[in-house]
């Protein structure tokens, strides 16, 4: 068994409009509610062993404030290709992280992320900045995930939604 911990980045700032959209950086709300959302993982007992991000700022700052938050260890990984992702290149990358690994935290952008979590687990759920969708995926290895395979949304969490 798996855990999929399913992360969109914090929310971003569009005060420089000549920025590419891949050099947005988080808003203060998004500085405040990443490692909120970081506190929240360590308070459920899902500290991920391992945290990959999408190449964009926003994503890349996300990630290391919620590993600063949970006091990860390890060095946060950028996957260029989760950036502006689509379920098929979620399935593709989820299927190459490391064996040893049993709970990861991936951090990636919408509208891909909701797709691929309602493909993984045949349940719509809403995804705004910084929220988590917590899966288990019912496989021994990731390369085991496949389309056909029914994941369980365990739980989502969003920012606005948590306690104070």
């Amino acid at each position: 068994m798996k855990t999929l911990l399913l992360m969109r980045h914090a929310k971003s700032s569009w005060d420089d409009a000549s920025l590419p959209d891949h050099d947005r950086p988080l808003n203060a709300r998004g500085k405040k509610d990443a490692p909120r959302m970081g506190e929240w993982l360590v308070a459920q007992d899902l500290v991920p062993t391992l945290i990959v991000s999408s190449s964009a700022r926003r994503a890349r700052k996300t990630a290391d404030k919620v590993a600063a938050a949970c006091s990860h260890a390890d060095d946060v990984s950028r996957e260029p290709s989760l950036y502006h992702a689509g379920p098929e290149d979620w399935y593709a990358f989820v299927r190459t992280l490391p064996a040893d690994v049993d709970r990861a935290l991936c951090i990636g952008h919408n509208p891909g992320l909701e797709e691929f979590v309602y493909r993984l687990t045949l349940t719509y759920v809403r995804m705004p900045t910084a929220a988590i969708a917590h899966i288990r995926l019912p496989v021994d290895a990731w390369s085991e995930l496949d389309t056909g395979i029914d994941c369980e949304l365990v739980d989502v969490w969003r920012p606005k939604e948590l306690p104070a």
